[in-house]
């Protein structure tokens, strides 16, 4: 995942993992991606491919905050750079604010996949995605979409789901599909530790932990581990639920949701379609302005770094022995809660960032989700079984 901005960004969302890596990284908010680095990492990332398939995702801060021209050397560099048989996408993560009809038919002309940060409506967007100076967002956000629908640009809403929309999962989900027109839907929850700012994942005090399910294993608690607008685990299980149900009634076969297609796939014994259900992760490595790699894009703190490319070959990063150490340790370090649950292929643990709790038996390295995932799958798991045989005899036809 290419920051070419690092964490610069044209809003202030309240619950951004992002915005502070300008301090704890030293970054110059004025500049981005120089055109060195640009060429530097498409080449060793086309390089280091050997599949058909090569896929850039272009992540933020705000990726359009860079501007139109620096996509067009994006897409001259990759033609430069690209070898015989392959084919090259983009997917470009924005929060919609800049889109214009000049963007809209660059994006359709070098086909795009834009993948739009919204919230749901109008006021559970604008709770927590406000600009710098505390106005709402909605307005312009919609009037991007407007544009990408100009131009038919496909288009994935990508929600964050934090401690207020969680409690209103058939208004989002029913925003999403019928007023924004989305087709693909992904869900990522909210759950930051407070002391996120300053400490990275897995080096949190351990004397410090909660067990699950305890007052300081939920947002709200004056003492509790996470931030306010991180969603509890119990309204995180019945955002699920209630948004299953209205997927499986009215919307299955025409809206693809993240968690709910990779439940199907997996037990379908295909490989998860996202990191976080997979059983190892690794892959989702994150390469900031300046050339640094990091381990992933929620890692993406000094301790997780993992060289720069301008000194070491991207792929020598990619395979090196600390960073396959990362991808295993999601499967090696699950408490024996998790080892014993019977939702254990469908979920590895989710998140490893997110394994900020104790077991109900006090060991550590529970994912916070927890409660939510497990209910979330009591009620869905009958139903994902009827969904995947279903498609595994039609594909025996």
């Amino acid at each position: 995942m290419a920051k070419p901005t690092g964490s610069t960004c044209n809003i202030d969302c309240t619950y951004c993992f992002y915005l502070h890596k300008e301090t704890l990284l030293h970054q110059d908010r004025h500049t981005g991606m120089s055109d060195e680095v640009l060429e530097n990492f498409i080449r060793q990332y086309i390089d280091s491919q050997d599949g058909e398939q090569v896929v850039f995702s272009w992540q933020g801060g705000e990726p359009t905050l860079m501007g139109l021209a620096f996509f067009h050397k994006v897409v001259k560099f990759q033609q430069q750079y690209q070898k015989p048989g392959q084919r090259i996408e983009n997917d470009l993560q924005t929060n919609g604010i800049l889109i214009n009809d000049q963007w809209a038919a660059f994006l359709k002309e070098h086909h795009f996949l834009v993948g739009l940060s919204i919230d749901g409506p109008r006021e559970l967007h604008d709770r927590y995605r406000l600009t710098r100076s505390g106005k709402p967002t909605f307005d312009k956000v919609m009037e991007g979409v407007a544009a990408l629908k100009r131009h038919q640009v496909p288009f994935n809403a990508l929600v964050t789901i934090n401690r207020t929309n969680a409690r209103f999962p058939l208004e989002v989900y029913r925003f999403l599909t019928r007023e924004l027109g989305a087709t693909y839907i992904q869900f990522n929850p909210c759950v930051e530790p407070v002391d996120f700012k300053s400490t990275a994942p897995q080096f949190w005090q351990d004397d410090s932990i909660p067990v699950t399910g305890s007052r300081r294993a939920k947002p709200g608690d004056l003492d509790s581990i996470v931030t306010d607008w991180s969603v509890d685990p119990d309204d995180w299980g019945r955002f699920l639920i209630a948004v299953f149900e209205e997927w499986v009634n009215n919307d299955l076969g025409r809206v693809q949701v993240n968690l709910f297609e990779t439940a199907v796939a997996q037990t379908m014994g295909m490989p998860a379609q996202i990191c976080i259900t997979s059983e190892f992760c690794g892959k989702g490595l994150a390469v900031e302005k300046n050339g640094d790699i990091y381990s992933c894009d929620h890692y993406v703190y000094p301790e997780y770094q993992l060289g720069n490319i301008e000194t070491t070959k991207l792929a020598h990063m990619a395979f090196s022995e600390r960073q396959k150490a990362f991808g295993f340790g999601k499967k090696e370090t699950l408490p024996a809660y998790c080892k014993a649950c019977p939702y254990l292929k469908l979920c590895w643990g989710e998140c490893p960032k997110n394994r900020i709790v104790r077991a109900p038996d006090g060991e550590l390295g529970l994912n916070y989700l927890c409660p939510g995932i497990k209910a979330f799958f009591d009620y869905a798991q009958p139903m994902v079984v009827g969904i995947a045989t279903i498609l595994q005899n039609e594909q025996g036809r």
